[in-house]
């Protein structure tokens, strides 16, 4: 897995853009069980993906970027988290599924484009920092793939609950 990105922000892309491809794909989907599949993808997905950022990658940066951003993410976490869940524990035959997934769609794009932005993005903050970006991608790797083997041994359930964030909550 490591091989496959240069650090750890290509990593994190690949995330991104992985996300938004199955966000794409259940847009198109029809029938219940195919957008729920996809669904829980998503979130498997996400959960995973936001432990790696608030385990290791937001904290890496935490008094080399601007604070401002990092406690925005954690926010932005937050909610999503709220969505992932009210998602996993709902049908697609539930009130406001579909809606909740689109909701959550937006929320993750906008979140993506504060991290990507050129300049003033985080990770273009964070490049400009001494943080060893190859290091952090193998530290993110090593737990991407053991949540991930979590997740899979357990036929594609959560790899662990998803929590608010305490200093953002």
């Amino acid at each position: 897995m490591v091989d496959n990105f240069t650090d750890a922000i290509a990593l994190l892309k690949a995330d991104h853009r992985k996300v938004e491809d199955l966000f794409e794909q259940f847009e198109k989907a029809r029938g219940g069980s195919r957008k729920q599949k996809i669904a829980h993808e998503i979130c498997v997905e996400l959960k995973i993906h936001t432990m790696i950022e608030e385990e290791i990658f937001y904290p890496a940066f935490r008094g080399k970027i601007e604070d401002d951003i990092l406690d925005e993410a954690y926010v932005e976490h937050d909610g999503a988290k709220v969505l992932i869940n009210d998602i996993e524990a709902s049908s697609p035959d539930a009130a406001y599924y579909d809606a909740k997934v689109k909701v959550l769609s937006e929320e993750i794009k906008h979140h993506v484009h504060e991290e990507e932005m050129p300049s003033e993005g985080m990770f273009a903050q964070c490049r400009q920092t001494d943080v060893d970006l190859v290091a952090l991608r193998d530290q993110m790797a090593q737990l991407k793939e053991e949540l991930m083997e979590q997740a899979k041994g357990a036929g594609l359930a959560p790899a662990r609950p998803v929590t608010i964030n305490p200093v953002a909550a």
